[in-house]
């Protein structure tokens, strides 16, 4: 019996269609945009960020429909260890282990930015493997139509 996959999904724009894929815009809203003070706080930070997503029956989607944006939750835990966790993993022991050692404060600095330079450029190397890890999905809303009324 397979397990089901537990899902993250966003709901979005289609900003444009190309073949077989769907582009989609989404808004990336931090935990206390949902505060009602937010408005009134400096830290408050809301982004559109556009997606790119495959899609098989890209011919069904049209500008400006609204859509929801899915991602396997692990797939996406996996993606914050690349992007933050590892990162700031190899930062630390970059920093600590040159301060042990008792390298001038400087060197420790450029030797931090170093690693994180060779570790951004790994990344760059190994992007197509690592992109076949991370596959979006993107389907019709239910709840609302699928292209706008020209009265609203």
């Amino acid at each position: 019996m397979e397990r089901p996959l537990n899902i993250a999904s966003h709901p979005g724009i289609v900003q444009r269609v190309r073949r077989g894929f769907v582009e989609v815009q989404i808004e990336s809203v931090s935990a206390c945009a949902t505060c009602s003070a937010h408005a009134h706080c400096g830290f408050a930070e809301s982004k559109n960020k556009t997606v790119e997503v495959p899609s098989a029956d890209w011919q069904s989607y049209h500008e400006g429909d609204l859509v929801t944006v899915h991602i396997d939750q692990s797939r996406g835990m996996l993606a914050v260890w690349f992007a933050y966790l590892l990162p700031a993993l190899l930062l630390l022991g970059v920093i600590v282990g040159f301060s042990v050692a008792g390298f001038p404060e400087g060197v420790v600095a450029l030797s931090a930015l170093l690693a994180l330079a060779l570790y951004v450029g790994l990344l760059f190397l190994l992007r197509h493997s690592i992109e076949g890890r991370f596959t979006l999905t993107v389907s019709h809303n239910e709840e609302a139509p699928s292209t706008p009324t020209p009265n609203s």
